[in-house]
């Protein structure tokens, strides 16, 4: 996390709040980048991640704060790209979804690597896998659970558009995400770790 990485956090979210569609769908939003922004500065010194981590966390970040300017059904991004595809809703959050999984997947993995937890087996990607679809799981229970509190802005938090598979489908894209990020960023994932803590993975 270097200066340029908290120049393009604290850009984007000066933008994400400035006039948003509504502050608390805003809120809900864009609340866990505000939370991760904390945890990372908080453990900057006594566990620096690596490069590749921080700048997923903060690819993560900017869609979510995209997402709460807008509300993830308003974004023109997928606006657009439902227009090209001749589609019937905005999939921006679906993106939001792949990405909840693609992101965490790396998180999980170098904290566990790098704590020797598991080793670099069949068993270490089951496991963070398994993780990040339990977490999508727990974060669509929370948005139910909030939805219900908050009835203000449900329908733009929840963003399920009248599809009626929107959990299922959310949880799949998660689920897809961190397989995805497991098969493609391994390999170099591993050397950035080995650069960091001089140590081997394997």
């Amino acid at each position: 996390m270097n200066a340029a990485w908290l120049i393009i956090f604290c850009v984007v979210l000066a933008w994400s709040a400035w006039q948003p569609h509504d502050y608390p769908t805003w809120w809900l939003e864009v609340s866990p980048a505000v939370l991760a922004l904390g945890v990372l500065a908080a453990t900057r010194q006594r566990f620096p991640l690596t490069p590749l981590a921080y700048w997923l966390i903060l690819a993560h970040a900017v869609i979510l704060m995209i997402g709460g300017h807008y509300t993830y059904a308003e974004v023109p991004l997928g606006d657009w790209v439902r227009e090209w595809t001749d589609g019937t809703r905005n999939n921006y959050d679906k993106l939001g979804h792949l990405v909840q999984g693609f992101v965490p997947a790396i998180v999980i993995r170098e904290i566990l690597v790098r704590n020797r937890v598991l080793a670099r087996t069949g068993w270490l990607s089951l496991f963070v896998v398994s993780l990040c679809l339990s977490i999508s799981a727990l974060y669509e229970l929370l948005e139910w659970w909030v939805a219900l509190l908050s009835e203000e802005a449900a329908d733009a938090f929840l963003g399920t558009q009248g599809y009626v598979w929107d959990t299922q489908s959310d949880m799949f894209l998660a689920l897809l995400g961190a397989v995805l990020a497991l098969a493609t960023l391994s390999r170099l994932h591993d050397r950035q770790i080995e650069s960091l803590t001089g140590a081997p993975t394997g």
